[in-house]
């Protein structure tokens, strides 16, 4: 499930954001262009996104725009879009991208122990890519009402694995719930909630 900032123009200022409402957007798409305005003041932001019941939420030290922020190869949503020549750049906001492991039905197998890789990413235009430091994982099998802690384990800068416990089929009849917590090495973070990850067989 991710969403992607094209990036943040401040005059006013305006945030560009693509979101799709799939599990697997790979870019985007004429007409998914949204913009949210942002104060222009310097500072700790949070933005927040809800695409198919899946809630993002970044945490991100959002800075004043220089011109010289804008990327030499690349040039501004408002430009290929609009009229706003204002100066922008992309963001350092981490996006998530998970590998589910489902079988050929989407579903996962009930009782069995189920390892999931995410993979911590950033928008291709930035100058410096930050790398995840830390991730937290939680299971619900009860739609949201307990949420349970789930190990994970480091696989390098920015991937990681996490072991949920699945539970019997009856136990989690509306699947299995995740909350993804990450924070990079610039201190920007961001919590993603999926109600229903997968379900089981």
């Amino acid at each position: 499930m991710n969403t992607v900032v094209s990036s943040v123009r401040r005059r006013g200022a305006t945030l560009v954001l693509c979101a799709a409402a799939t599990l697997t957007l790979v870019g985007c798409k004429s007409g998914d262009l949204v913009s949210y305005e942002l104060p222009a003041k310097s500072a700790r932001y949070t933005f927040e996104t809800k695409n198919d019941d899946v809630k993002t939420v970044w945490e991100s030290a959002f800075a004043q725009v220089a011109e010289a922020d804008a990327p030499q190869q690349s040039p501004c949503t408002g430009d290929v879009v609009g009229t706003d020549r204002a100066a922008c750049r992309p963001e350092p906001l981490t996006f998530l991208r998970y590998d589910f492991g489902l079988a050929l039905d989407n579903t996962v197998k009930a009782g069995d122990r189920h390892e999931i890789v995410v993979t911590g990413y950033y928008q291709p235009r930035l100058t410096e890519l930050p790398r995840v430091t830390a991730l937290k994982v939680e299971a619900t099998f009860d739609g949201g009402g307990i949420w349970r802690p789930a190990p994970t384990r480091g696989m390098g800068k920015k991937t990681f694995t996490t072991t949920i416990q699945n539970p019997r089929r009856d136990q989690a009849v509306q699947g299995v719930g995740l909350r993804i917590s990450a924070t990079d090495s610039q201190g920007n973070t961001v919590r993603q909630t999926i109600p229903t990850a997968y379900t089981l067989s």
